[in-house]
């Protein structure tokens, strides 16, 4: 047996030589407290795998240039420490019943993510735009009528990208959907969150089952349009179980976290006009403040997924939050900016929370982006300033 092991270590190390992957290591596996501090700040590659063209999948379809390891680079140096990279597989899944991957496709996102990976990054794969109505050729659909179908199809995308990706250390998290909701906002609906909670069973089921380092890799999973509210409360949310977890894992662990998104209040956060600008106790301009949303919002919404998740071993990651730049309007507004940054990285922190930043890509009006991805210029250090202090209790 230990000269099968031997073995079976050197053919990985041949293949991940071959394929451009470091070599899987033998990493200490973290408890739930330990892999939220050694997350640290983490930053999206918005806008870029999730990209399509007429529901084709392309990193560059909405103006951004292909992703370097110069980017990811600049964005370690400015000390992020984990990558969430959304994609998307639309039209590059086959017919059924297998459901091919495009494998030039799957081989970019490994790529990209061994950007990350390579230079000791954590790095976050989704599942991202395949739910969206409003995206041509979606298909994650939980009130459409052909559940079989979805879920099968979803069953078999996800077992060739865990496949792919099962020689890879406790570094590499996989994230079964995002933002997945019928695409009405307002109180979740039946029999939808039924089939949300069936999609993230089936999703810890088959990454489990692909074996190697799947079979105790820490798995994140979102409820209801990735709310908190609508995960943490009476509303149909339901913790997949983890039957086929290694049994290495000590059973009084988890390895199952908790995806949530923070953009309140929106007339801040989101909504594209000049209206509100500022945010936060700071704030100079009551007319320019929205009237809820604030400090005090943003402790109890956090304290919620403490109780419901945290305080129960299961990590929580706000996969998602920012503010979008309306500095046109309002010289001042990038300061509050990043006063709502950093309050979002201090709060998730003070409950047991991880975060990366929405990243879209974008500068200027409206944008999110922190990073010029031509130039890789750093174009808003203060806010990068904000989310390293939040974490540093500054």
């Amino acid at each position: 047996m230990k000269l099968r092991s031997v073995f079976l270590a050197a053919a990985l190390a041949v293949t991940a030589s071959v394929s451009g992957l470091a070599p899987a290591t033998a990493t200490t596996s973290l408890n739930a407290s330990q892999i939220v501090a050694d997350m640290g700040a983490g930053w999206n590659l918005g806008n870029q795998l999730e990209a399509n063209s007429n529901g084709v999948p392309s990193e560059t379809a909405w103006g951004l240039p292909a992703v370097t390891p110069a980017l990811i680079d600049k964005v370690k140096a400015a000390g992020f420490k984990t990558v969430r990279i959304p994609v998307s597989y639309l039209g590059y899944i086959g017919a059924g019943p297998n459901y091919q991957i495009n494998a030039a496709w799957l081989n970019r996102i490994q790529q990209v993510a061994d950007y990350a990976y390579q230079r000791g990054l954590y790095v976050l794969i989704n599942m991202h735009g395949d739910g969206y109505k409003t995206v041509n050729g979606s298909w994650l659909i939980c009130d459409s009528g052909n559940q079989a179908t979805i879920k099968a199809k979803y069953q078999k995308v996800w077992q060739q990208v865990a496949a792919r990706f099962t020689g890879y250390d406790q570094h590499l998290v996989l994230e079964s959907m995002n933002e997945e909701f019928d695409g009405q906002y307002g109180n979740p609906t039946q029999p939808c969150y039924s089939n949300i909670n069936a999609y993230n069973q089936i999703f810890v089921d088959t990454v489990r089952k692909t074996g190697g380092n799947n079979s105790s890799r820490w798995l994140l999973i979102a409820g209801w349009n990735t709310n908190i509210d609508y995960t943490t409360g009476n509303y149909g949310f339901t913790l997949p179980t983890d039957q086929f977890r290694s049994s290495s894992v000590p059973a009084a662990e988890k390895r199952i976290m908790i995806s949530v998104h923070y953009y309140s209040p929106w007339d801040f956060a989101g909504e594209e006009n000049g209206t509100i600008t500022q945010w936060g106790r700071g704030a100079a301009n009551p007319a320019k403040k929205s009237t809820w949303g604030q400090e005090d919002y943003l402790d109890a919404q956090l304290k919620l997924v403490h109780d419901a998740f945290v305080a129960k071993g299961y990590p929580v990651v706000v996969g998602e939050y920012g503010a979008i730049d309306k500095s046109s309007f309002d010289s001042a507004n990038n300061r509050y900016r990043a006063d709502f940054a950093r309050a979002i990285v201090a709060t998730s922190k003070k409950y047991g929370a991880a975060t990366a930043y929405w990243d879209n890509g974008n500068n200027g009006q409206y944008g999110f982006g922190l990073f010029d991805r031509r130039s890789y210029a750093v174009t808003h250090q203060g806010i990068i300033d904000a989310i390293m202090g939040g974490l540093a209790g500054r």
